[in-house]
């Protein structure tokens, strides 16, 4: 006879197996002694398994990961699940009532972590967050976009070293993955440093929705949790994931408007325009070159420019996989389109 699965203890609640629960866990308050809480949605399965923690808005003005929260929940049933599902759509809730990446101290909650108990706002938000669920989970995706007026094609971060990170990027379907070590004080970097693999999930832009962002991120946390049979299924992605050999920006010459020739997702060659830098008051336009062969993987949608502001990130690949990441992005366009 199969071991009975024990209830997951969350703080003073318990959940038992096979069901599904709300906990919300008090933050703080605003001025006017409004409590603020962080909601977890709990989903604890009927058989022993991993603890994945799934997480959205540490940048409180990053909108697609919180759509992609909202419509996991509908995806997942805690009867046919194996370990425990935990889901936080908002983990920064003060940057996203101000639609502010950052906390009312102006502080970076994502340059916080492990945090502190007795530190300023965002030190005790990331302790808390730390604390109470970074430290419970076996596993973490960290759902993020570009930031305010860039857009990021749906690429996966993380240390391709790890077997495992990279077992779950490759699973997760994004058309690129990036290698890339976590930063000093950010979520990943702690999960991390206590062996929780940790991927991170980069679509869109900040304050914006991208239905193409927001479909493929909820198919790839889905297909992260068939590959850690936390559901049954075959991992559903018709593309394939490319490893970056390396990506850099690519900045404006001079100042002026931007005309842009290509846009995200594209392929370029080495000497293509990327975009002309033109006088509003007239003049010869000045080409802005790509350095290299590579796909367009961010980009400024601002069409004003100061000389040195980053307009493109450009990603590179190595041998013939440039190839394979052009045809890839096409399908993948075609899936989630």
């Amino acid at each position: 006879m199969a071991k009975k699965h024990e209830p997951f203890v969350f703080g003073d609640v318990s959940v038992a197996a096979g069901t599904q629960q709300s906990v919300k866990l008090p933050a703080a308050k605003l001025y006017n002694d409004t409590p603020m809480d962080l909601h977890v949605e709990v989903f604890h399965g009927t058989k022993a398994g991993p603890v994945l923690l799934v997480c959205a808005a540490i940048h409180g003005d990053e909108l697609n990961g919180i759509e992609i929260c909202r419509r996991l929940l509908g995806r997942v049933n805690a009867k046919t699940l194996t370990g425990t599902l935990l889901i936080v759509p908002i983990v920064n809730v003060f940057g996203f009532i101000q639609q502010s990446r950052y906390l009312p101290d102006r502080r970076d909650l994502n340059r916080c972590f492990p945090g502190s108990a007795k530190g300023a706002l965002a030190s005790r938000l990331a302790h808390l967050f730390s604390s109470v669920l970074v430290k419970r989970a076996t596993h973490i995706v960290d759902l993020h976009t570009g930031a305010i007026h860039r857009d990021n094609l749906p690429q996966i971060r993380c240390d391709t070293d790890n077997k495992v990170m990279l077992d779950m990027a490759n699973a997760f379907g994004a058309p690129v993955i990036m290698s890339s070590k976590a930063r000093e004080g950010s979520m990943r970097g702690y999960a991390n440093s206590l062996d929780i693999p940790c991927i991170l999930y980069e679509a869109g832009e900040a304050l914006r929705f991208s239905d193409m962002s927001i479909k493929s991120g909820v198919n790839g946390v889905i297909n992260v949790m068939r590959c850690l049979n936390m559901t049954k299924g075959k991992i559903k992605t018709k593309s394939t994931s490319v490893n970056a050999s390396r990506s850099y920006w690519v900045r404006s010459e001079s100042d002026g408007l931007v005309n842009i020739k290509l846009k995200l997702g594209e392929r370029v060659s080495k000497g293509q325009v990327l975009a002309n830098i033109v006088n509003p008051l007239g003049g010869e336009p000045l080409p802005l070159l790509a350095p290299t062969d590579g796909i367009i993987i961010g980009n400024s949608n601002i069409p004003v420019t100061n000389e040195g502001e980053a307009l493109f990130h450009i990603a590179q690949f190595s041998g013939d996989e440039i190839e394979i990441i052009n045809d890839n992005l096409d399908d993948f366009m075609q899936e989630y389109a």
